[in-house]
This record gives structure tokens, sequence and C-alpha cells, in this order.
């Protein structure tokens, strides 16, 4: 028996299919703007209003605005839709262009009439610049000549005239020359940035044939050999240019058109080839140029995915906006179908895609400049240009010689024969310190792939990578060379998985490689002792026995970002670089216990009470050896240095030496259980109190009444300051520049009283101090001794250069001792940038990690204020705060409390009351998150901030 047969689906039935994303297609600008129609509409608003011409004017630019808005409007859709942004530039082009045309003829048509132009009436319009290359963002400028055949007339002057107002009129900006082709010529032999300008020079409508004279009078005059005066004025005023904006490819928030590696440098590269080779559009220019059809592809892949970044950027904001900040960067992400992966959110994914573009460019830049040394046209740099050309010299190594005094190659086959020729480029121009010729960089780019595993895994090459690492005394120039080259990160895949990228958080001012190169020059510079960051890492390079490993620890020590736990991640991806590199299985277990804690001193030093005994027995025993101790020390050092500017500081730099050598002095001891620890740390108490005793004659009484860590918490010059304060008696409140420099140091002093700490705590806040460290004394009678270090807004001394500011905050506070502290409101300074990062508050509370106090972790958006909130909600469950322990990590903070119950002097505190601690102060973390950032027009998208240092 058969079934009976199916009935056709219907619209009901039919399975529902997902939709299949299609980017727009090939488009017309005669689909976008009929230009016959307009022009009848044009001449109807004319003819309607021949009596009325501010009527018709404006009848005639409404039209005209209305096909601008439309075709801009298509332009944005189509984009929305996976267009690329070279696409959409042209379209916007060819937008202004009908626009430009249409107004044009009806300026000379029915406006200002000439019946049989004369010779001094002859008109042309022509685009310049980025207009006349046929690629226009959403918020450019348009740049137009308005060309004459000699003189002015009043006829001409009356069509431009009419022209720039009424453009003016639909809002745009306009860039405006009115000149003769004489003009034109002797101005660009004059000026680079008018040559440039001419050079992308296009008809748009008028007198066609004068506008033709005029470009072949400036390719005659302006072009014609003189590529090597051209090609030395840009590549100067592009250096100009990477010394204005930061010469570093890889910040995090970098300007797409300015900064190194952006659309300018692109631009550079096409005018250059444009000048010397000829050409109109963009991809005939660059296929007549040097390259190869593979660093073609890259070139026109390069300009889409900027452009489209370029044009995303200044439809979301609404103006020439070309900084790609961090309250953009999620917005552009997602609308370029970047999505979240496992460990990578989409705006890193995003981001770093950014940066390995801008890493081609640099690549394509290299590859001109060889080609340009080839054909003799770029003129030789420095003392060169003086000197006769020598013959190349030839070098010890075969295929290597020294020419025009750079290190090259005597032809590609060098590379290609043996692939490890690619790090000994780099060894030997760091041994003869010369730098490498481009044409020895450029076959290097173009043989890369050969520099494959079977390559890296033998002897040699390990003895190659460890001595580019290792040789020399400066090796961060040499491993910055080769990882713009690429040949890093093909040596070492561990590190070239972390080329190019980002972490989405405010702390990092670089991508993690640019970083992880930095941290490994300052390492050099402290086994070197070139500058005074922590004169204690330099004298500990003396003792330790390994230098090897931490070198290599530091150049992996984030090699396990984005692929999960850092640390964990960390550990896995260095075992296996180390096994590589054929260390023994010690060294190799140092390298990967040094990357698997690298954090650990810095967040030890920066959120806990290094005077606890608990504290330092616990690290101690982490840390096991002095070996460790002193590797781990100087590897943080090296590490907070590079994140960033202004980053590091000597307060910092304070605290992890003394917990350096309250570490070093239990493991000297033999001794790292708290009984232990506690006895050294007494002793170095005791001693501290002879030695100051000798040195002043006597102390207060107050200071004798302190417990053992006020006395190792602060160095002998510190404790000198205090003594002297307080040797006269009662309140005290006093200032004086730290000495180790970083921020102002608050000495205050009076009678305790609960809420004390939250009234000073807020005063500060409303006086603009930022409270970057706080340690908080209480005497056995009752009187508080506080030292509070603090920075303005900045993160400078607060103060500094300021003494009646400084007189100011010290009657404020002494104001506060006496119950009187400072009200009104703090002030909120949340801004764009920092509204981009959705930041999840958290509160932890530890038993554990001392022995007298319950340790209070919480971690929220850094806002004015919020330490005073959080003290007084500590302040209110009636909890003293023995120590505070403040950080600020760019848009977060990350602070630690060590309380005890004000009525029992418990250290610990029952778990009903941990309860309602912590939901007091979930609320208080909770309390005034920022909106998103946004446009007038819209809602930008936000992203998770990233939980990485």
């Amino acid at each position: 028996m058969t079934s009976p047969p199916k009935p056709p689906p219907t619209l009901l039935t039919r399975p529902a299919r997902t939709p299949v994303s299609r980017r727009p297609g090939k488009w017309r600008i005669a689909d976008i703007i009929d230009g016959r129609a307009l022009r009848v509409k044009l001449t109807a608003a004319a003819l309607d209003n021949m009596n009325s011409p501010q009527v018709a004017r404006k009848q005639a630019l409404n039209l005209l605005h209305g096909a601008m808005f439309r075709g801009r409007l298509i332009a944005q859709e189509r984009l929305q839709q996976g267009a690329d942004g070279l696409d959409t530039a042209r379209l916007l082009a060819a937008v202004q262009d009908e626009v430009i045309h249409a107004l044009y003829d009806f300026t000379v048509t029915h406006v200002h009439r000439a019946s049989n132009p004369t010779e001094a009436e002859r008109l042309a319009i022509v685009a310049t610049g980025g207009y006349g290359r046929g690629v226009m963002a959403p918020s450019s400028d348009t740049d137009l000549l308005f060309l004459r055949a000699y003189k002015a007339s009043p006829h001409t002057e009356s069509v431009v005239e009419y022209m720039l107002y009424a453009l003016w009129d639909m809002g745009l900006k306009v860039g405006n020359a009115f000149r003769a082709p004489i003009d034109c010529v002797k101005l660009a032999q004059d000026d680079v940035t008018i040559k440039t300008s001419m050079l992308d020079a296009r008809f748009i409508c008028g007198d066609q044939a004068l506008a033709e004279d005029m470009m072949v009078l400036f390719q005659r005059e302006s072009i014609k050999g003189k590529d090597a005066q051209f090609i030395a004025d840009k590549l100067a005023e592009r250096d100009a240019r990477h010394a204005r904006t930061g010469d570093a490819r890889y910040v995090v928030e970098p300007n797409l058109k300015e900064g190194k590696g952006g659309l300018r440098d692109l631009q550079t590269l096409y005018w250059i080839v444009k000048h010397m080779y000829g050409g109109t559009s963009l991809e005939e220019v660059m296929k007549a140029g040097p390259f190869t059809d593979h660093e073609y592809a890259v070139f026109i892949r390069a300009a889409r995915f900027l452009w489209t970044v370029r044009c995303h950027i200044h439809f979301v904001t609404g103006r020439p906006e070309d900084r790609l900040s961090f309250d953009l960067q999620p917005e552009i992400a997602a609308r370029m179908g970047y999505r979240d992966r496992e460990g990578q959110q989409g705006v890193e994914r995003f981001m770093k895609r950014y940066f390995l573009v801008a890493k081609d460019i640099g690549g394509l830049t290299r590859i001109l400049a060889a080609k340009l040394e080839a054909d003799h046209k770029k003129k030789p740099e420095g003392l060169r240009r003086f000197l006769p050309a020598r013959t190349p010299q030839p070098l010890p190594e075969a295929g290597f010689m020294v020419d025009t005094g750079r290190i090259n190659t005597s032809g590609d086959e060098v590379m290609e024969a043996d692939p490890l020729n690619m790090i000994r480029l780099f060894t030997i121009a760091r041994r003869e310190q010369k730098d490498i010729h481009p044409t020895a960089l450029t076959a290097l780019t173009r043989n890369l792939r050969r520099f494959s595993e079977t390559v890296r895994e033998t002897p040699e090459a390990r003895e190659l990578i460890l001595d580019a690492i290792l040789g020399g005394t400066e090796p961060g120039p040499t491993l910055r060379r080769m990882n713009e080259a690429g040949v890093l990160g093909r040596a070492i895949p561990e590190f070239g998985s972390i080329v190019a990228q980002t972490q989405f958080n405010m702390y990092h001012h670089y991508t993690v490689d640019e970083h992880t190169l930095r941290a490994v020059e300052t390492i050099a510079d402290l086994e070197h002792g070139r500058g005074d960051i922590a004169p204690l890492a330099h004298e500990l390079f003396s003792q330790i026995e390994n230098r090897r490993a931490l070198y290599l620890a530091m150049l992996l020590h984030d090699t396990g970002k984005g692929k999960g736990d850092q640390q964990e991640a960390g550990m896995r991806t260095s075992r296996k670089a180390c096994e590589r590199l054929g260390l023994p299985d010690e060294e190799t277990d140092l390298v990967v216990w040094l990357v698997g804690h690298h954090l650990e001193m810095s967040e030890t030093a920066q959120k806990r009470d290094i005077t606890d005994p608990r504290t330092v027995a616990k690290f101690a025993r982490l840390v096991g050896s002095l070996e460790r101790l002193r590797l781990l020390y100087i590897l943080t050092v090296a590490d907070i240095k590079a994140v960033g500017p202004a980053v590091w500081n000597a307060w910092k730099g304070q605290l992890l030496a003394d917990l350096y050598h309250n570490t070093a002095a239990a493991l000297r001891g033999g001794r790292t259980d708290e009984a232990g620890v506690l006895g050294e740390l007494e002793r170095r108490a005791e001693d501290r109190r002879a030695a100051l005793n000798d040195r002043l004659g006597a102390l207060p009484p107050l200071l004798l009444e302190l417990e053992t860590a006020y006395w190792t918490g602060f160095d002998e010059s510190d404790i000198a300051w205090h003594a002297g304060a307080l040797a006269k008696g009662g309140d005290v409140v006093t200032t004086r520049m730290a000495p180790e420099g970083g921020a102002v140091a608050l000495l205050v002093s009076g009678k305790d009283r609960p809420g004390l700490f939250a009234d000073l705590a807020g005063t500060l806040a409303r006086l603009g101090a930022n409270i970057v460290a706080a340690q908080v004394f209480t005497s056995r009678g009752g009187r508080i001794v506080d030292v509070f270090m603090l920075q303005d807004i900045r993160g400078l001394p607060f103060g500094e250069g300021d003494p009646h500011r400084l007189k100011a905050l010290e009657k404020a506070i002494t104001a506060a001792l006496d119950g009187k502290p400072a009200q009104g409101g703090v002030k909120s300074r949340t801004g764009r940038r920092e509204a981009a990062f959705l930041v999840q508050p958290s509160v932890q509370i530890h038993d554990e990690i001392s022995a007298d106090y319950t340790v209070v972790d919480i971690a929220a958006r850094d806002r004015p204020g919020l330490l005073h909130e959080v003290a007084e909600v500590l302040a209110e469950l009636k909890l003293s705060i023995h120590s505070a322990h403040v950080g600020s990590y760019g848009e977060r903070v990350f602070d630690a409390f060590y309380v005890q119950s004000e009525t029992t002097g418990d250290g610990h505190l029952s778990k009903a009351r941990k309860e309602a601690l912590k939901d007091r102060l979930m609320a208080v973390l909770s309390r005034e998150e920022p909106e998103g950032p946004q446009t007038p027009a819209r809602k930008l998208k936000r992203s998770r901030a990233v939980d990485s240092f």
C-alpha cells in the first residue's frame, strides 16, 4: 500500500530558511542619481521662479541636497550590508560628482549664463586631494580647483562665488582654489602639499580641454624627471607625521589616518608609485608599481579594510573622526561582523586585524624603499649623500655584504637556499652595528614561508634564535626588527600568536607583542644600569645565576593571553617553546615557573599588607629560593614598566622593594612559617627603632606605641619625617613630596573615632586628590597615624608646584579630624572612553589571608569618591580599617582592606555579617554605572573590560 502523496508546501508549511547574507553587487551612479531627471527639475525650478531668484535658488538647493542625501543613504545602507569601504568611498565621490556637475549646469544655464564664452570666461572644475582620487569618506572635505584660462573675469568669479555659497549652504566643507594652469604648476613646484593634491587632480565638469591642458603642463613641468625630490619630500613628511603622532604602530587607540601604518602611509606609497609610474585609478597605479601580485593584493586588501573602518566611524559619529578610540571599537567591530569567540572578544579580534594590516603596510613600505634604492630614485640619507658610491664589501658569512653602509645579501637566493639566513641577517646587523638594506628585507619578506617548522627545530636554528634573543647588550632593536619583518613569530610561533593582539581595557597602552618587546628592553636596561628605574634590580643582576631563563621568561610571559587562563596557558606555551629551543629540563621548569607566576609579586605588593607575617610567609613559600625571588623581582619591574607611560612610579617600586627585602630576610633565615617570619620582622623593627633612636636622640612616645607593621612598613627617612612632625604632640596634618617621587605623602595624626577614615577619604575626594595607597595605624592609646599617598587626576603628585593647594588640603583635613569634613558631592568624570567598558563589580571576603584581620577585596569601575563610600559602609558596620591597599588599573580599581570588628576586636567575621557586608558593598560598587557612549543618533555597543595584567 502506497502512502498518499504529500501536498505541495504552502507559505504556512514551508520550512523556515536561514536568510543568506549577500554583499551588495556593483552599483551604477545612474541608478542612484538620475542626472537627466535632476536637471529637468532644476530647470523647472528656474523657469517657475524667473522673477524670484532667491526662491529658485532655494528650490534648486533642496533638489541637489535631496539627491546628495539619497546617495549618502544608499552608500550607508550598502556599507551596513557588507560593501567594503573603498567601494563606499567611491560611491560617495560619484554622488558628489553628480551634485557638483548638476549645480554647475544650473549656474551657467540659469543664473550666470555665457552664451558664447570668451577665452577669459573659460572655466573647468577639477577635484583634487582625496576627492580627486575618486574616494571620499562620509565626513571628508570636498577639495575643488576652479580652473580659469588665465586671469579672472567677472563672469567666472560670479559662477565660482554662486557655486561655493550653494555648496556651503548644503552643509559641505569645501576646500577651494581659483587658479590658472600656470599658477598651479608654479605653486606645485614650491609646495609638495599642493603638488600632491594636484597629482590626484580629476576633471569633473566645465571646459575639459582647459583641464587637460593643465594636466599636460603639470606632468611636463612638475612631474617629469623630479621623482627623487618628490620621494624625499614625501618620506620626510611621513617621518615628521610619525614623530608628531607617536612613532609606534601598536598603540591601542590608533589614528587610522595619520598614525603609523594607517591610511596616510598607504597613500604615501600610492603617491610615490603614481609619481614614478603614472596611472589613473588606484588599481592601475599599484599594478604598474614594483609589487608582486601577492603584494598588490595585500595593498588592496589593506586599503579596503582601512576605508571600511573609516567610513563606519564617520557614519557612526557624524563627524570627520579618525581616531579609533575605545568608545568606538566595540561598535565598529560589531558592524564589521567580528563576534566573540572562546578566549577572545570580537573587539579584540577586530583590533588584531587592524594591527596586522598596519604591519602589512610597513612591509609594503620596505619593499618600495628597496625598489627606490635599486633605481637610485631615493636620495641617500645623512652623510652618505656626500660620499661616492662604494663597492659592496663582503662579510665572513656567505652571501652577506655591507652595501652603502647597510647589511645586504648578494641576491634573493641567499634567503631561498637557507632560511636561517633570515635570522643571521639581524644578528650580523647587530654585530656590525649597521642598519639593514631594504633589498635584503624585501628578499626576506618574499621568502618568509620557507622558515618552516622543520627549519626552526634544527640545532643550528636553536642556537641562532637564542643568540638573537640573548646576544649583545641591547636585544630590543634586534627583536623589534625581527618582529616587524615577521621572523620572530616564525622562529618562536608561541610569540607569533600574540603579534598584534590587544586586550580590551584601558590599563595596557600597547599590543601584547609591543608590550613584551618593551619589557625585554627594560630588562636589558636594568642589567646594564641604564636609567634609574629600580636600582635594586641592577644590583641583583650580579647575583642571579640564570640570565637566559629570565630573558626567555620575559619574552614568553604573555603568550597565554587569549587562550583561557593567562598564566596556566602561558605555562603550556612556554614549556613547548623551551623544549623546542633545547633547554635543559631544570631551566625549562624555571622559565615555566616564572611565566606561570609572573603576576604574583605585583599583586602581592600592591593588593596585600606586605608587613603581615602570613602574607610574607605565604609568598616566601611560593617563591622557595632567593634565585627565584631575584628573577621574579626583575621580571615584575620590567613587566609593569612596559605597560605604558606613567604606569610605573616610585611608589610601586618601593612596595616591590619592601616585599623583596621582607621575603629575602625570611628565606635567608631559613624560616618561612609565620612564627619565623614574625620573629624576623620583629627583629628588623627593633633594629630600625634602635637606629632611629641613635639618629634622632629620642622618638615621640606615640611612635613607640605602634605595632611592628609600622616599623617594617616605612624606611628610616620616612619614620624620621614622621617623628619630626609628631614631636610637638597634638593633632598633626602635614605633607611632603615622597622622596621616591610619584606622589605626595600626607601624614595625619589625631584621636581615633568611628568613621574617621571615611571622613578623611571623603574630604580628599572632594578636593580632587586620588588616594593611590593608604597605611593606617592606631596606637594603644587610641590615636591614629595614617599615611596617604596622593596623586591628582592626571596621575601626577597632588599639588606638585602648587603650595597653596597643599595648604588648602592640610586645612581641610585638620577640619575633618575635628569632625567637620568637607561637604558636597564629588564630581563624576566618567567619559565616553571609560563608558565603553562593561565592568562587573565584585566583592570577596577572606579569612585565611591574615591571622588577625578579615581581608575584603573589591573590584569595580573607578570613579571619584568610591573609596569614601566604601569606607562609610565599613564604618556603619562597625569595622575598623587596619590598612587599605588601593590600585587603579585603567577604567577599574582593585582595592583591598584589612578590617576587624570595632566592638569585639575580632579579626574574623560571622557568616551573617559577611553577607551583610557583601550586599552593602555591592550596592555601592554598582551605583552610578554610566550609560554607554552614544552619538546624537544612537547608543553605541559596549564590551566587557578584560581582566588582564
